[in-house]
Parts: C-alpha cells; structure tokens; sequence
C-alpha cells in the first residue's frame, strides 16, 4: 500500500508498505493492504511502517486517514 507521512515542515515518508502501526486515540492498532477507510487521531507514541524500507517515527500526535489502499498520516513530531 502507498504511504505517506507529513509534517508541518516537510514529508517524512513517502513510499510502499505492507503495514503500518500507528497510536491512534483508543490504542495502538494495525493497517494491513485493503484496510477499510478509517480516520482517526493520533496520541504521543510510535508511527511503524514495515516492508522493504522499514521506519519508525516518535510522534507527539495527529491524524492518520486510510482509503483505497493509500495511508495518509500527518504528525508533530517528538522534539530530539
């Protein structure tokens, strides 16, 4: 599936997955190919995407939106 992951300062990510585990508001949960479009916040915690280039991104929050096999997520990340 496509996936790409945005800040308000520049893209993060963007390429191909085949899942990807984001903090959403009630709980850590996985999106697989094929996922039924969802919306959803996003708490402090760990963005996954795994596949042929895996990345694992500390986030304080945002939104992830998932339709037809696209997996669009905007974050603030965790300052370093």
């Amino acid at each position: 599936m496509k996936v790409i992951i945005v800040s308000p300062e520049k893209v993060l990510y963007q390429g191909e997955a085949s899942s990807v585990v984001v903090p959403g508001e009630k709980g850590r949960f996985e999106i697989l190919d094929h996922h039924a479009p969802i919306i959803s916040t996003l708490t402090k915690g760990t963005v996954v995407c795994r596949g042929n280039a895996p990345v694992t991104l500390a986030v304080r929050g945002g939104f992830v939106d998932v339709a037809c096999n696209e997996v669009s997520i905007c974050v603030e990340e965790e300052c370093k």
